[in-house]
């Protein structure tokens, strides 16, 4: 434990450019992770919706590329991609990436990092939201069709809004996997975090101090620790806020037809 808490082994901290070295890798990670959790996001919902549809074909497809992507490892999928992705894909999203992104995040690395990610966490968030939906109570969706309500109105209007107020405790634990599964880039040499704790650890480039590997990833963890801490606190708020709002407005037998009627009057 003194090896630890030696002050000696933390002097890199605060020598030259190191910790600043350290917040740049970790930026890439926080970017490359909101932007896989919108695609994520909105690519998971199109496939919960597809695998609780009507259509027998449209279930099949859906059901087989989630089972697919969702039992692969995340990083085989990472390394694949990144060897098989075609040049022109690569190209073209070279040629496109927002000029606003850093330069490490307009290769055609990243954007092989960042469909793996989409397509490894879509496929899991799109069960956790069938899961969501399903978890209704079926009498939800029979009385919004006794209303009149077509099959798209009632998933927007009933069954979607419950349904995503559900899943929120399980949907931010995946995607605070996914911040944590963004250091696994660092296998197709994406200059994110952890290749620069290594870079710091092995060629001590600031300062001319040595920086234990330990102290290093220590300090990457805790800042792991301290953002996917904030994302579950902010999303406990949002759970509560949104309870307490709807817990006001809505009576408990009347909810359905409150909810219609105030979609129908926006």
């Amino acid at each position: 434990m003194g090896y630890l808490f030696d002050p000696d082994n933390w002097e890199w901290l605060v020598t030259a450019n190191n910790a600043r070295f350290i917040f740049e890798g970790f930026l890439v990670n926080l970017q490359l992770a909101l932007i896989a959790m919108v695609f994520a996001l909105a690519v998971g919902l199109a496939l919960a919706l597809a695998r609780i549809s009507r259509s027998p074909v449209l279930r099949f497809v859906a059901a087989t590329w989630i089972d697919v992507w969702r039992n692969l490892p995340l990083i085989f999928i990472i390394l694949y991609l990144a060897l098989a992705l075609p040049e022109s894909w690569r190209d073209a999203y070279e040629n496109n990436a927002p000029q606003l992104l850093p330069d490490v995040l307009q290769t055609g690395r990243v954007f092989a990092a960042l469909l793996a990610l989409v397509l490894y966490n879509s496929a899991v968030l799109a069960e956790i939201m069938r899961a969501g939906i399903q978890s209704l109570d079926r009498g939800q969706g029979e009385a919004a069709a006794a209303l009149g309500l077509s099959y798209r109105q009632r998933m927007r209007f009933v069954i979607l809004p419950q349904g995503l107020r559900r899943m929120v405790p399980a949907t931010v634990s995946q995607l605070i996997t996914l911040n944590k599964d963004t250091t696994l880039v660092s296998i197709i040499a994406i200059q994110e975090v952890m290749r620069h704790g290594r870079i710091v650890t092995g060629f001590n480039f600031f300062g001319g101090v040595q920086a234990p590997v330990l102290q290093v990833f220590i300090f990457i963890g805790l800042l792991f620790v301290a953002t996917n801490l904030a994302l579950s606190r902010l999303s406990r708020r949002l759970e509560i806020r949104e309870r307490a709002r709807t817990g006001t407005t809505v009576e408990p037998i009347g909810g359905l037809e409150d909810q219609v009627a105030t979609a129908q009057a926006r």
